[in-house]
């Protein structure tokens, strides 16, 4: 993927300083003990809100780079509705990141390495993708058990009028 294809040479620029910046979170990061991941989300009035790995740090296996950006974007927008948004990451995001980025409706995703360098480095997310691909069901059986009262927190949900859409 090439940065910026259809912007100006100044957009570009300021493309690849975004980028440049997630590397250096990211190499701060592992020497603060982290995992070698940042990322930056830019929302659409021009603020920065970085975020770095924080999986081992937190003990939380959902504090990618990309998601404590999105948090940290959200929070201080108070709004979870990301439109505008542009994701920079300093590595290719993985499947859970792409969906946090698809539920804050983030426009645009830009990365710096991708996930072979992050396989080359002990981080090798390809039997996620094989998972979503269907090649490997087994990873994660899911299974759809519906049960009488399977819909009734649709109908509550369909029933409130006071419900924020999302």
């Amino acid at each position: 993927m090439a940065l910026g294809n259809d912007h100006s040479d100044a957009e570009q620029h300021l493309e690849r300083q975004y980028l440049e910046r997630t590397v250096n979170l990211a190499v701060r990061n592992v020497a603060d003990g982290g995992g070698p991941f940042a990322a930056l989300v830019v929302t659409a009035d021009g603020r920065v809100h970085e975020g770095i790995n924080r999986v081992t740090r937190d003990n939380d296996p959902t504090a990618h780079a990309e998601v404590v950006a999105i948090r940290t974007a959200a929070a201080a927008s108070a709004n979870f509705d990301l439109s505008g948004a542009v994701l920079y990451a300093s590595c290719e995001p993985c499947p859970l990141c792409l969906a946090a980025a698809l539920w804050a409706r983030i426009d645009r995703v830009y990365f710096a390495a991708d996930r072979h360098g992050a396989a080359a480095a002990g981080f090798d997310d390809a039997v996620f993708y094989e998972y979503f691909d269907g090649a490997r069901p087994e990873l994660l059986p899911v299974a759809h058990e519906p049960i009488p009262t399977s819909d009734l927190p649709f109908d509550a949900w369909r029933n409130n009028a006071e419900r924020t859409e999302y």
